[in-house]
């Protein structure tokens, strides 16, 4: 109520100063004065009076603006009619008083919309943190993608793999046509010194070896290998292989010399030698490279091929093998061949 007067008495003042006559100051108007929407009916009904009572010129578009507005329900037109006691150059005590009136509207108008601003908040401040550069859900979508692919990929590599051995195990084995020309008549001494020739062979699987006694590494590692292969083919098949060792160091391996060696491989393993001449005519039969390296005096090397040759019952070549097979390859491909031509 003192603030209604202070404000009744302000617009009082002004009025008299622009020569209009006071507002009405009515008992029921002072006691709801701060009732929420007061504000708006004081300056409409002050708006009304100044308007009809000869209000200046240039203030009177604007009057008739803010009057149209100003009867608005609620706070904002109380805020309308506190502007517009600015405008009209009333004092600031005079819009003070007008807008406390809309104080209680704005409050209860937040304390309906405080669960909504509420919510907002909590929202916004749980968007701040979903919202950073690297949160858990984006971590492990990543993971679960990346995941994927990976899966995807090594799928796909297998598939493709298998597509490809499918295709080679498609292809039609064509039948050779004739046979190389590996093989011939020869003549040699065994590790007993007793003649021997191809004819020996005959009847049997023979697998033979070209190499020398001082051969440092490769000659035993291959006859260690031979021995081996054929323990394991005699195992799962109880088929009997020939294993025959042929010198190309006729000057250095002699009949005793042979027969020391192939006895530390195999019991089975039969030693051959003979001259330099028919060394070479053997070699050249089997199509086998040789040649004396590094000689000082009596200690050299021979530079040789490293094949192993399989000869049929006939003494008819069927295949050779390298040194990239192991023993057990070496026997399951012996045992293939064996059995592919009975």
């Amino acid at each position: 109520l003192r603030r209604g007067g202070s404000c009744h008495a302000l617009l009082s003042r002004r009025a008299l100063a622009l020569g209009l006559p006071p507002p009405p100051r009515p008992p029921a108007q002072l006691q709801g004065i701060t009732e929420p929407g007061a504000a708006s009916h004081l300056g409409a009904a002050f708006l009304a009076r100044a308007l009809s009572s000869g209000l200046p010129a240039a203030r009177r578009p604007c009057a008739l603006q803010i009057q149209q507005r100003i009867t608005e329900p609620g706070a904002a037109s109380s805020r309308i009619g506190a502007a517009f006691l600015a405008r009209a150059g009333f004092s600031s005590e005079a819009s003070a008083a007008a807008q406390d009136s809309a104080k209680p509207a704005e409050r209860t108008g937040g304390e309906g919309s405080d669960g909504k601003s509420g919510k907002s908040e909590q929202g916004d401040a749980g968007k701040s943190v979903r919202g950073g550069p690297v949160s858990w859900l984006s971590f492990l979508l990543l993971l679960v993608t990346g995941g994927g692919i990976i899966v995807y990929y090594d799928k796909e590599k297998k598939r493709h793999i298998e597509e490809l051995k499918n295709r080679t195990s498609a292809v039609k084995q064509e039948p050779s046509v004739g046979t190389a020309a590996i093989g011939g008549p020869f003549k040699l001494l065994n590790h007993d010194g007793k003649p021997v020739t191809e004819k020996d062979f005959l009847g049997k699987w023979t697998l033979l070896y070209f190499g020398f006694t001082h051969c440092p590494d490769i000659c035993p590692d291959e006859l260690q290998k031979m021995a081996l292969a054929i323990d394991k083919i005699k195992e799962k098949t109880k088929m009997e292989i020939v294993p025959v060792f042929i010198t190309v160091d006729p000057d250095r391996d002699t009949v005793e010399q042979v027969r020391d060696y192939v006895n530390e491989f195999h019991p089975d393993l039969i030693g051959l030698t003979g001259t330099a001449d028919e060394i070479k005519k053997v070699a050249r039969a089997y199509r086998v490279y040789y040649m004396k390296t590094e000689e000082e005096g009596s200690d050299y090397l021979v530079d040789h091929s490293i094949v192993m040759y399989l000869m049929n019952p006939k003494m008819e070549f069927v295949k050779f093998y390298g040194k990239n097979y192991d023993a057990d390859s070496l026997a399951d491909g012996i045992i293939k061949e064996i059995k592919g031509r009975q």
